[in-house]
């Protein structure tokens, strides 16, 4: 598993354009006056704007967006000095999450040095370039006078989120688990395993929630930080506790102490030594990818503690993507000059309170609709509640308003919280919804194209993140072949052939199947040596399959023609009950969030009934996400404008229906496409449209060959993530993958297929 996963992260890392991020042009280039503004001579302009007015520079610039996200690779994640070079995957890797998470723009610098006063220099010259700097894997104590030294010296924001990221968000999981057992933090006896640059600045900002220094006991590999040791360096003399004798242990700590911070290596802790705590003791083990204590072994110990972790398979993860990314965001949308005490504490308490409001529906569907609430398993939010950006990012400008930091003070909240939704899509978000979602009942899913090797490493990745268990249809031979040939970790997978039954189960069940199907559909032109050919093809039988309750979805169709695998599924499974024609949608992940278009696979001929069907149908698939349906009917026509066009008078009458069956839905046509994407126009031409004001997020087709090139155009020509075809109305859950779909793609229609079987 090991070497699949290394083999996997090379590929990934390795495969097309090599690297994960890339600059992106952000204003027009399509011709030579564009060109002329763009660099000489109309880029003067702006360049003596700036010379005039330094400030300016945010203006004319992108700086008020960029952060630098710098290392010199001496402390890379748990592996250690590997130098600048190896650090760069982690420092693209940490832009990206700037970018998806906040919107901030980066770029990542490794330096070539150790030496601090070069350090300092380097990054002090550069200011003029950024708006602010993300210290990122310097070993301690560098790391601290490296901080330390660029807040005095630089007029922008900088921080070490190595320090102080864990240092948030575990502050705000301590507030939120103290108050929840009824314990002041001014008298909880906290230990704390670990004494590196993150263990010292969570001890701090403990300290400055209102913890005291007395009561606080910090370890390093050597035992407890004391005054009588002699190998004490960098900052951690300023946790030394001599209240108790300089060999006592970690065990007789423990016993009666109130929290255990874990910031240091796995397995440190034993359930007799956690047994020994307080009562409602309060575990934070968050050494990765193994805690000091693991989840099940410190629950069962001590049924009554809050536990957290840095992991995201149990409650209460402690992950620095809650905190980094808005704090830079609030501090760039003020043009802070630092980023103090005041906005960091201004950032754990709003996390905090964040945790007791009520969970959004699209959280809660995300982990298994399980109505989170502030208790022992919910004391920090979730990485995927969309209110982060919007809650964190203004607490943090306005501390940093308050501290006399922002040069550039925000005077409309309402605006600025709304500018902040308005950042972030739900694109990403959604595909980590349908992962997560599908993690929390594991479905047994039939891949009907064992044969192929995208279908093979899509169920190593589905199977590995435990998003569903697949099963496989295909030659035994083949399917082994492949498996050997490129490593591929499936054990204990079934394979099933079949055309050629490997044992008398596999025959009496084929038996069974033929039986079944040929009762279903003898009065339809099938004989009985008919119905054993095609039950021997894997579309028939992986249907059967879900039919009969073996599986609970297939996913088929990558190597054959979409009609081959939709024609089975609709003889065995069929519609569910009151839908008329079953259809498809495809989901086009754009920046300003998923774009539902339909129908884009199934029905050739439409009439405005089937139109209104299918846009139900669509309405409700959309629903599942948690997302409200804004439904267009498009086509070249806008309300009339073609009074006897075939599919602008189709489309008007699809309006009609929707219109009358559901008043209070936002549905209207007929309408060019371009008027239901683009609020400000639909609003200034027809401020009578039931859209007016909103922009469409599903958008109905007038026929099969429109809504197929429109999303094969989209996604290929605008480089759009893509989800589907999503076959919508069936009783049970088979989706069709479109050929060439990309491994990314097989595993997203899994997740769907998975969510549908749960319900």
């Amino acid at each position: 598993m090991k070497d699949t996963f290394k083999k996997a992260a090379l590929e990934y890392h390795s495969e097309g354009r090599p690297g994960k991020i890339e600059v992106i042009p952000t204003t027009e280039t399509a011709n030579q006056r564009d060109l002329s503004l763009a660099y000489s001579p109309g880029v003067a302009e702006p360049c003596l704007a700036i010379a005039d007015n330094v400030d300016d520079v945010y203006k004319y610039t992108a700086k008020g967006n960029l952060v630098a996200v710098i290392s010199n690779g001496t402390a890379v994640l748990g592996l250690g000095d590997i130098g600048p070079e190896a650090s760069k995957p982690v420092m693209e890797g940490k832009g990206l999450l700037f970018k998806i998470y906040a919107d901030i723009d980066c770029f990542d610098l490794e330096l070539n040095t150790k030496d601090i006063d070069e350090f300092v220099r380097t990054v002090k010259i550069l200011e003029p370039t950024f708006g602010g700097v993300n210290l990122e894997d310097i070993s301690a104590p560098a790391c601290f006078d490296i901080e330390e030294r660029l807040k005095e010296e630089l007029n922008i924001p900088v921080m070490h989120d190595d320090q102080h990221g864990t240092a948030i968000i575990s502050g705000a999981a301590l507030l939120n688990a103290l108050e929840l057992v009824e314990k002041n933090i001014a008298t909880a006896k906290i230990v704390v395993n670990g004494a590196g640059a993150s263990a010292i600045s969570c001890t701090r900002i403990y300290v400055s929630l209102g913890a005291k220094k007395e009561n606080i006991f910090m370890y390093d590999s050597k035992g407890l930080i004391h005054g009588d040791r002699d190998n004490l360096n960098g900052k951690k003399p300023e946790f030394i506790n001599n209240t108790v004798p300089m060999n006592t242990s970690l065990a007789e700590i423990l016993k009666g102490a109130d929290v255990f911070i874990g910031l240091s290596k796995g397995n440190i802790l034993n359930q007799a030594m956690v047994k020994e705590m307080a009562k409602d003791c309060i575990i934070f083990a968050m050494a990765n990818p193994t805690p000091e204590i693991g989840y099940e072994d410190a629950k069962e110990a001590r049924p009554d503690a809050i536990m957290a972790t840095g992991r995201s398979d149990y409650p209460n993860q402690v992950n620095n993507v809650l905190g980094f990314p808005f704090i830079f965001r609030g501090a760039l949308d003020v043009r802070a000059t630092e980023i103090n005490e005041a906005m960091k504490l201004a950032a754990v308490r709003a996390l905090a309170d964040l945790a007791k409001r009520p969970v959004p529906d699209i959280v809660n569907m995300a982990y298994g609709d399980v109505n989170l609430n502030f208790g022992k398993d919910y004391i920090i939010p979730k990485p995927v509640d969309p209110r982060l950006i919007s809650t964190v990012a203004p607490a943090v400008a306005k501390a940093a308003m308050e501290s006399g930091l922002a040069k550039h003070p925000i005077k409309d909240w309402e605006a600025y919280e709304f500018e902040l939704d308005q950042r972030l899509g739900l694109d990403n978000q959604l595909s980590k919804i349908i992962e997560t979602k599908a993690k929390q009942d594991l479905k047994k899913v039939v891949f009907a194209d064992a044969e192929n090797l995208s279908v093979l490493k899509a169920a190593q990745i589905v199977w590995e993140e435990k998003i569903a268990h697949p099963i496989l249809l295909g030659n035994l031979e083949t399917v082994n072949q492949i498996i050997e040939q490129y490593n591929i970790q499936l054990p204990d997978i079934s394979i099933i052939d079949p055309r050629n039954s490997a044992n008398e189960e596999e025959e009496n069940t084929l038996t069974s199947y033929v039986e079944y199907f040929y009762e279903k559909r003898k009065r339809k032109g099938v004989t009985m040596t008919e119905a054993r050919g095609l039950i021997r093809s894997r579309s028939y039988y992986g249907a059967m399959m879900v039919e009969m309750g073996t599986a609970d979805a297939m996913i088929g169709g990558l190597t054959r023609k979409y009609p081959y695998t939709v024609r089975p599924a609709l003889q065995i499974i069929g519609p569910r009950e009151g839908v008329n024609k079953v259809a498809s949608t495809h989901i086009l992940m754009t920046k300003s969030g998923p774009l539902f278009l339909a129908d884009t696979s199934i029905n050739h001929h439409l009439t405005a009934e089937d139109i209104a069907d299918i846009s139900e149908l669509v309405a409700e698939q959309v629903r599942s996400f948690n997302i409200e349906p804004k439904i267009a009917l498009v086509t070249y026509s806008n309300f009339g404008s073609v009074p006897d066009g075939e599919s602008a008078m189709l489309m008007r009458s699809a309006t009609n229906i929707l219109q009358k069956r559901h008043p209070d839905w936002l549905v209207d046509g007929e309408m060019q496409a371009h008027f239901a994407l683009n609020t400000e126009a639909l609003e200034n031409y027809f401020p009578f449209s039931k859209l007016a004001g909103n922009k469409a997020n599903v958008l109905i087709f007038p026929n099969l060959s429109s809504a197929n090139i429109a999303y094969n155009l989209l996604s290929n020509a605008a480089e759009m993530d893509i989800i589907g075809p999503i076959l919508l109305g069936m009783r049970k859950p088979v989706h069709i993958l479109q050929l060439g779909a990309s491994i990314r793609q097989i595993v997203d229609m899994v997740g769907i297929a998975a969510i549908h079987a749960q319900k």
